[in-house]
């Protein structure tokens, strides 16, 4: 299995329009450091799974008949804008899965198009999806979310986007649950009070908590960007970048 970053920013990431801070000025002068909205794609096989939709020019990198199917995190803006357009092409539907939000986003229920939404998949209990195990995992967010642990024959990575902190119960699961990899939601860097999402005193700390071989933190702001620059993450951490791609087979992690 293959899982590649797509996206590795939360709504504030570099660059941020009339932002001249320095990670967002880096991010100008090389597109190497800019960060699309937070989003993977997993492949294996014939399968090519999308992880959250919040690519702008989703319909262009992904014309109908190249995704097999769609997961969905939560149903804000920056994480299924890329279905507006998607939605209107032609060919097969595409099966989307997300979390039981019954106002979704927008017109994207009333008006599906090639969006063939299915019923939510129950928390904690895993589902196949070919040769690949998906259990869904509510999050602690400002609208309904769902985290994803994948089980690819036996090696296990928990994608927990967007959150902050984690809810008693999936807590509890994930301590039972030996990681490969961890891909956590670290929007911001150190916080008195976070909302909404992780700061990396959280990320960490969940992280710590959870005891994977590898960490990846994601979602990360321009300010978190400049958090980075300064600062330097516990072994086993990294910050993921645009374009990373992770071999996921016997051996964890390999990087390319």
């Amino acid at each position: 299995m293959k899982l590649t970053f797509l996206g590795t920013g939360g709504v504030t990431a570099a660059p941020l329009p009339g932002c001249d801070c320095r990670a967002c000025q880096r991010a100008q002068l090389n597109s190497g450091y800019a960060r699309a909205p937070c989003s993977a794609l997993i492949e294996f096989g014939r399968e090519r799974i999308l992880l959250d939709a919040g690519l702008p020019l989703l319909a262009s990198r992904f014309p109908p008949g190249t995704l097999t199917r769609i997961l969905l995190t939560h149903y804000h803006m920056d994480h299924v804008q890329g279905l507006f357009a998607l939605r209107w092409g032609v060919g097969a539907p595409i099966p989307v899965w997300g979390p039981p939000d019954p106002r979704g986003c927008d017109d994207l229920y009333k008006h599906p198009g090639l969006l063939d939404f299915r019923p939510a998949l129950t928390p904690f209990v895993a589902h196949a999806f070919g040769e690949l195990q998906v259990t869904p995992l509510p999050l602690q967010h400002s609208k309904l979310t769902h985290g994803y642990l994948f089980d690819w024959h036996g090696t296990r990575l928990a994608w927990l986007c967007d959150t902050c902190g984690l809810p008693p119960d999936t807590a509890d699961f994930l301590r039972g649950q030996p990681l490969d990899q961890l891909v956590i939601d670290c929007n911001d860097p150190p916080r008195a009070e976070p909302r909404n999402h992780n700061d990396v005193t959280q990320a960490l700390a969940i992280a710590e908590m959870l005891q994977p071989r590898q960490t990846w933190l994601t979602h990360l702001s321009h300010e978190m960007d400049n958090w980075l620059a300064e600062n330097p993450l516990p072994d086993g951490v990294l910050a993921a970048r645009d374009g990373q791609t992770l071999l996921c087979g016997a051996h964890w992690p390999v990087t390319v």
